[in-house]
C-alpha cells in the first residue's frame, strides 16, 4: 500500500495556487504530481511554479493517469459534480470545493456515483480541520458557555470584476454559494444538530444577477438559531459570535485563520460589557489546507470514512437549496 497520495489537480483556480497545493506539498501524506487546464499553456506555466511534475492539456488526460491517486476539484461551481463523478469513474476519490453542487438533487447523483465507485469524496471545508474550531466545539460540550442557544455569522469581500467566475450566475456564482456555505456548515458543526427551516432575503447585482448581498435564518433545534449576513460587495468582514446561556464566544477570523500566526477565541461572560473582563485562548498557527489535505490521504490510505463527506455535503446544498426558495416565496422553507 503506498504511503502517500499522488494529487492531481483540476484547473488553475487562484485557491490552488495560493492556499491547497502549496499546502499538499508540505503536507506528511501526499505531493501534488500533476496539473491539468484546458488551456495547456497555463497548466504548464503553473506547474512550472509550484514545482509540479506533469502538466495536461485536458481534465481527462489528467484523470487517466494511472499515477495519479487522489483529486482536488477546484473547478467553477457547476463543474464540481460532473468532473467529480468523471475522477470516481476513473478509480480517483476526490476532494471537492465546496458548494459541493449547485442544488441537492446534482448531490444526489453524486452521492449515487459514489455508491457505485466505493471511493472517498469530501467537501473541501478546511475549517472543520482548523484547532480553533475543534476548540470552540468543545468548550460548548463542556457548558463553558451555558445552553448555546445562538449564532451570528458575517462574512463578506468586494468583488466587481464581472470576468471573475464568482460573477457568474450561470455556472454558480454569488455570496450563498461561495461563502454563505461556512455559516450554515459551521453552525451544524458547533449546534451539533441539522437546519429544520430556513428564511432568507436576497439582493441580486443587477448586471450579475448573482446574490451579492443575502441575509438569513436558520432554525435549529431547542428554538436554537443561525442568522448570518453574507455578501460579495461588501468590505471585507468576517466573524462569528455564539450566545449561550452564561457565555458569548468569539472567533474573530473564523474563516481565513492564517498560517503563519496565533488565532485567538475570546469567551466572555458577559459581567463587564466593555469585554475588560474576557478570557483569550490562543491557538497556535495551523495551516488549514494542510490539515484538510493529511485528513482526506489519511482516510483514502485506510480506507476510512472522510470528515465531510457527501451525506453532510447534502444537508448543507439542501438548506441553501431551502434559503433560494425563501428569498422567492418570502416564506419559511424546509431544507
Amino acid at each position: 500500500m503506498n504511503r502517500t497520495i499522488r494529487w492531481g489537480v483540476l484547473g488553475c483556480a487562484h485557491i490552488a495556487e495560493k492556499a491547497v497545493i502549496p499546502a499538499i506539498q508540505t503536507s506528511r501524506l501526499g505531493r501534488v504530481e500533476a496539473i491539468a487546464s484546458r488551456d495547456g499553456g497555463k497548466a504548464k506555466a503553473m506547474a512550472e511554479r509550484l514545482g509540479i511534475a506533469k502538466s495536461y492539456g485536458s481534465y481527462e488526460a489528467l484523470l487517466a493517469d494511472p499515477e495519479i491517486d487522489a483529486i482536488y476539484n477546484p473547478l467553477p461551481n457547476h463543474l464540481h459534480v460532473p468532473m467529480t463523478i468523471k475522477a470516481l469513474e476513473h478509480g480517483k476519490p476526490v476532494l471537492c470545493e465546496k458548494p459541493i453542487a449547485l442544488n441537492a438533487e446534482e448531490t444526489m447523483q453524486l452521492i449515487a456515483a459514489q455508491k457505485k465507485t466505493g471511493l472517498q469524496v469530501a467537501e473541501a471545508f478546511m475549517v472543520r480541520h482548523h484547532p480553533q474550531w475543534q476548540k470552540a466545539r468543545a468548550l460548548i460540550a463542556e457548558g463553558r458557555l451555558g445552553e448555546v442557544r445562538a449564532i451570528q455569522t458575517v462574512f463578506s469581500y468586494y468583488l466587481d470584476d464581472p470576468d471573475n467566475v464568482r460573477n457568474k450566475a450561470d455556472i454558480g456564482g454569488g455570496g450563498l454559494y461561495d461563502v454563505g456555505c461556512y455559516a450554515i456548515n459551521t453552525a451544524r458543526y458547533l449546534f451539533d444538530a441539522e437546519p429544520i427551516r430556513a428564511i432568507a432575503l436576497v439582493e441580486r447585482d443587477p448586471e450579475f444577477d448573482t446574490d451579492r448581498l443575502t441575509s438569513g435564518m436558520i432554525s435549529f433545534s431547542l428554538g436554537r438559531q443561525l442568522v448570518f449576513t453574507c455578501s460579495t460587495q461588501l468590505v471585507p468582514t468576517q466573524k462569528v459570535t455564539v450566545l449561550g446561556t452564561t457565555g458569548r464566544l468569539e472567533i474573530p477570523i473564523p474563516f481565513n485563520a492564517p498560517a503563519d500566526q496565533p488565532t485567538r477565541l475570546f469567551l466572555d461572560d458577559g459581567s463587564r460589557l466593555d469585554g475588560s473582563g474576557r478570557e483569550e485562548i490562543a491557538i497556535a498557527p495551523v495551516d488549514q489546507y494542510r490539515e484538510q489535505a493529511d485528513a482526506f490521504a489519511h482516510a483514502v490510505l485506510l480506507g476510512l470514512p472522510v470528515e465531510t463527506g457527501l451525506d453532510d455535503a447534502l444537508i448543507n446544498m439542501k438548506t441553501i437549496d431551502a434559503l433560494f426558495r425563501s428569498a422567492e416565496s418570502g416564506n419559511w422553507e424546509m431544507p
